[in-house]
């Protein structure tokens, strides 16, 4: 498997958050995200595998933790498999090659047209079933960590399949 991720998408909301929002006074809103993460997507990059967040949201928040992690993003997305299948057209790249980490009904149709379909433990039950492959961990509290160390893990042990 991991010899043939040319690409690793990830969904903002629920995978690298718990899916809350913080709504201040002044109308600003925030979330919490996980450092381990940070981490998760350094181990990913020393791999080789390309990252990138693709959002539903428009959010200063999601643009603010892309830019921190080094990685692209594209937000206020409608159609997440239109999107998506555009990037890949312009970067020649075969969805069957994509991993995608989504946990809700909005990742649905896109999980259903990439190679490699990933979803949080606390992900929709829709997802689940989509998913090549559930991870233990829940939305915000370290995906990207666990997904990084399965990949690093299969690298050392040369099942790079």
């Amino acid at each position: 498997m991991l010899k043939d991720i040319k690409l690793i998408v990830y969904d903002f909301d629920g995978v690298m958050t718990d899916n809350r929002v913080v709504v201040h006074e002044d109308g600003m809103e925030s979330v919490i995200v996980n450092r381990a993460d940070g981490l998760g997507v350094n181990i990913i990059k020393e791999i080789g595998i390309p990252q990138m967040i693709l959002s539903t949201e428009t959010s200063s928040v999601v643009e603010a933790r892309a830019k921190k992690l080094g990685i692209p993003v594209i937000q206020g997305v409608g159609d997440k498999k239109k999107v998506l299948a555009a990037y890949c057209k312009e970067n020649k790249i075969n969805p069957n090659n994509i991993l995608y980490v989504g946990n809700d009904i909005n990742d649905k149709e896109v999980m259903g047209t990439i190679g490699y379909p990933v979803a949080p433990s606390d992900a929709h039950l829709d997802i689940k079933k989509l998913a090549k492959h559930t991870l233990e961990t829940k939305g915000g509290y370290g995906v990207v960590k666990e997904l990084a160390e399965i990949l690093k893990g299969r690298m050392r042990n040369g099942t790079a399949k």
